[in-house]
């Protein structure tokens, strides 16, 4: 094996081995629910029965998620932990393939390092959900435009394809309009401020017809789909929630203060320090998107992740020539000599003993149930299984997905799907964990006869005083029943 193909190998098992881990979270839980639904039933979902708070009404989010949804149920089933593992760090790795291709200047050792930080940065974001297909189709999506700014302008016709697969796979298809938005407005700047520019009629024969075909396809291919039109709104009516930005973490701005987060600051910063110091005055193109992924990235932490794969296109297209010509002179494409060739063959063989190592830790069911332990309320659903609960149950937040998957005949108040219950359950949630005022009404409106929640939450504190049984206790969760 030659130095060069070694590197490119090593870049990738890198990204692979960092996003080989335990990937379960929070709302895992309830999209296996879903999907295995799906299989069972032959059909997606399109109102709620999972919880008490929103029985029967209307929920979208399967309609557009239903393919990533029978991944992950088939794969769980089949494999267990070990399958969700592995899903997460291949479409990981399938995503930074995209952008190591699109990535316009350097060779091997300039790619292989701003691929491994891009990996790094956008490492907040990766879990088994189905929002990481929308990792890999924004990726595939800068891809193609990457290929129409080199001069394939045709290009930008296979962006309804997988607009089609996208808007089965995951909600987040809005990210291909914004890109492709970037993309045109970029191209009418560029036109405008071109000293003897073409004329109007010129451009749109080259690029304008191409542009608007592949939006009016993508628009078309958002409404196939089982919510049909309704789907176009979904991403509106998600974002424009308040309580995304006041309670959930992931809408929320990144804190530069945890060390997760630094990577993204480190390629934030030497992105614009790139174009600050190029030879050439940066692209329209460039400009707008790191302009508007930054800016979305610092709104909402989950926006890191896009920004992390568009990122890399723009550094490596302002890198010092010093940098690249240096590194071509250590990119040498001459046969390696034996002794060479069986030295990278070692390092390969270490690299894959390492990324096995990692597999021992990070497959076996045994890992992912030791890890989630202290996540998830183990004790009190064993309790729950052998004693159901009498009558509503009010539970916490961050356990509602995995509740409604481990007690499939218990209706949960709330979890993690934010699209369905609206400011007005979550925001109710929020005042009775809480114990605001008129929390003992609320709870009684709502039949509440039986509490799951976290120690921390005042509600915990206060139910023991007022009427209310301690069933089940340990280090992270407390059980209540209404006496």
């Amino acid at each position: 094996m030659s130095f060069r193909r070694l590197l490119l190998v090593l870049s990738f098992l890198a990204v692979f081995a960092m996003a080989l881990r335990i990937s379960s979270d929070s709302d895992t839980w309830w999209h296996l629910r879903t999907g295995a639904q799906i299989l069972q039933t032959g059909q997606v979902p399109q109102t709620d029965s999972y919880s008490h708070t929103r029985a029967g009404a209307a929920w979208l989010y399967p309609s557009a998620a239903w393919l990533s949804q029978i991944q992950m149920a088939a794969l769980f089933a089949t494999f267990g932990f070990a399958g969700l593992n592995l899903w997460v760090a291949a479409l990981v790795t399938l995503a930074f393939g995209f952008v190591y291709a699109a990535m316009p200047r350097g060779g091997l050792f300039v790619r292989g390092a701003l691929l491994v930080l891009a990996a790094a940065s956008s490492a907040v974001y990766w879990a088994a959900r189905p929002y990481l297909w929308s990792f890999v189709f924004s990726a595939l999506t800068l891809w193609l435009l990457e290929a129409a700014r080199r001069g394939q302008v045709r290009r930008l016709l296979w962006l309804p394809l997988v607009m089609l697969l996208w808007a089965n796979s995951h909600p987040g298809f809005i990210v291909g309009f914004i890109l492709l938005g970037v993309y045109a407005l970029a191209l009418s700047i560029e036109w405008l401020r071109t000293p003897a520019r073409p004329a109007f009629a010129e451009l749109w024969r080259r690029h304008g017809w191409l542009v608007a075909a592949a939006a009016a396809g993508m628009l078309l291919a958002v409404c196939l789909n089982p919510a049909g039109l309704r789907m176009l709104r979904y991403p509106f009516d998600t974002v424009g929630m308040d309580v995304l930005r006041s309670y959930i973490q992931e809408w929320q701005s990144p804190n530069f203060h945890e060390a997760r987060i630094w990577p993204y600051a480190a390629l934030f910063a030497l992105s614009l320090l790139a174009m600050q110091y190029a030879p050439t005055r940066p692209s329209a193109y460039d400009v707008l998107l790191l302009g508007v992924l930054g800016a979305l990235s610092l709104l909402a932490g989950r926006n890191i992740a896009l920004f992390s794969l568009a990122a890399p296109l723009v550094l490596s297209r302002y890198l010092p020539e010093g940098l690249l010509c240096a590194e071509q002179r250590l990119d040498t494409h001459s046969p390696p000599t034996r002794p060479q060739a069986l030295l990278n063959g070692l390092l390969l063989l270490l690299a894959l003993a390492a990324l096995a190592a990692k597999a021992t830790l990070t497959l076996p069911a045994e890992a992912n149930w030791r890890a989630l332990r202290s996540q998830l309320p183990l004790g009190a659903v064993a309790y729950l299984q052998s004693a159901p609960p009498r009558g509503a149950m009010f539970n916490s937040y961050n356990w509602g997905g995995y509740l409604l998957w481990a007690l499939p005949g218990t209706p949960v108040f709330a979890d993690g799907r934010t699209d369905l219950y609206g400011d007005a359950v979550l925001s109710e949630w929020l005042a009775i964990a809480t114990a605001e005022p008129g929390w003992q009404s609320k709870l009684a409106q709502r039949q509440v006869q039986t509490v799951l929640l976290e120690p921390s939450w005042a509600l915990s504190k206060l139910l023991p005083t007022a009427g209310w049984q301690l069933l089940y206790e340990d280090e992270h969760t407390r059980l209540f029943e209404r006496q």
